[in-house]
């Protein structure tokens, strides 16, 4: 257990490090917000209310399409550094939560897609 939290505490500052200047979102917010998912993405089974409560909250702060775009990033980001990511289960996430982003939760999809209007990136 200790060695998962120093993991995931490393997990947090790598995808600080990839933070983009030019939007209002942080990497550090979006791994935040996505923290309580983690094992979710690996395992599946129950979606934790946590969990949906930051996707929900990751919707909710991209409002501009550089905001979009870098969360796009750093969802990216973040979904590389899980061991054992189940791009199956997370492509569900959002529908789980009630909620439909404007890009998938994967680790191949083109970010530089991402637009205000909502639609989804291919990948």
């Amino acid at each position: 257990m200790v060695s998962a939290l120093r993991f995931f505490t490393c997990l947090v500052l790598a995808v600080c490090i990839v933070a983009s200047v030019d939007a209002a979102i942080s990497c550090d917010t979006v791994v935040s917000s996505l923290g309580p998912c983690y094992f979710y993405l690996r395992q599946g089974g129950i979606v934790p209310p946590s969990c949906c409560g930051g996707v929900r909250n990751l919707n909710g702060m991209a409002q501009t399409t550089p905001d979009r775009q870098q969360a796009c990033k750093c969802v990216q980001s973040f979904t590389k550094s899980v061991p054992g990511f189940n791009q199956n289960i997370a492509s569900g996430l959002p529908g789980k939560c009630g909620v439909s982003l404007p890009y998938p939760i994967s680790n191949s999809m083109n970010c530089d897609n991402v637009k205000l209007s909502g639609t989804h990136v291919s990948s």
